[in-house]
């Protein structure tokens, strides 16, 4: 049973992938079997990764909230491998503000990139699966939409953050209930405070003592403890698991 999370002959799409969760995820299904065409706005990361991995890595630099460059990215990386199965939603990026505070410019940028970029991904990759689906394949194809305890408790000074990461959750389900039938299976992973650049002012000494207080487990996440729940989703080990939030949190959640 030591390959039940095998993704051997699979290939994903990992957004947010230059740093943090999305380049853990990356790594780890490389290692795991799969081809990884990785995302994101910053070159350097991703071209190295490439450089290491020519033959099973393929770089995308650009907005994943810029349509152009989705569509483009989806057809170029389908001509290359042949296919596209999985897809894991991570690009993200955080705009602080109270709600009184908060401008447009800051609220748009957020939804943008974490609810707009999620759709366009999810709305290609999820084309190009069922397409295979109704030509008569059998599809096994995976979409994992990297959400946030934020969005099923709410955030203080960052309504933006969780509003985006509450519509993630919506868009998780309305997906499963869509795309099931053709073999898509659309999750979430709702995470706590990983430790990651993105999350350096909330485990600054303002917010610290306060935060690990609701975490049972009593500390921060490693991004080497959320890269394999989410290759879990993806292979075929999760064949049943459709519209799910799996909250890999410490137990955040728990907290009243």
């Amino acid at each position: 049973m030591s390959d039940i999370m095998s993704l051997a002959g699979k290939v994903i799409i990992v957004t947010g992938a230059a740093q943090g969760v999305g380049r853990a995820t990356a790594e780890l299904a490389l290692k795991l079997g799969a081809k990884v065409c990785v995302v994101d706005l910053k070159g350097e990361p991703l071209e190295a990764l490439a450089a290491q991995h020519p033959d099973h890595v393929q770089a995308y630099v650009g907005s994943v909230s810029d349509a152009s460059f989705v569509s483009a990215s989806i057809e170029h990386a389908v001509s290359r491998f042949g296919k596209v199965d999985g897809l894991v939603n991570c690009a993200g990026i955080v705009r602080a503000a109270m709600i009184e505070n908060m401008t447009l410019q800051t609220w748009n940028e957020v939804i943008d990139c974490h609810l707009t970029g999620a759709f366009l991904w999810l709305q290609g990759v999820g084309a190009h699966l069922v397409e295979r689906a109704k030509n008569g394949e059998k599809v096994a194809g995976s979409i994992v939409n990297i959400s946030s305890e934020a969005g099923r408790r709410g955030s203080i000074g960052q309504i933006n953050y969780a509003s985006a990461k509450a519509g993630m959750l919506g868009m998780t389900m309305s997906a499963a209930r869509e795309w099931g039938k053709y073999g898509v299976r659309t999750n979430s992973v709702c995470l706590g405070v990983v430790e990651t650049p993105m999350t350096e002012t909330i485990r600054g000494d303002r917010f610290r003592d306060g935060i690990l207080s609701m975490i049972p487990m009593g500390r921060w996440a490693q991004t080497e403890e959320i890269a394999p729940p989410i290759c879990f989703l993806l292979s075929d080990a999760a064949s049943y698991i459709l519209g799910q939030h799996i909250g890999v949190n410490g137990g955040y959640h728990l907290a009243s």
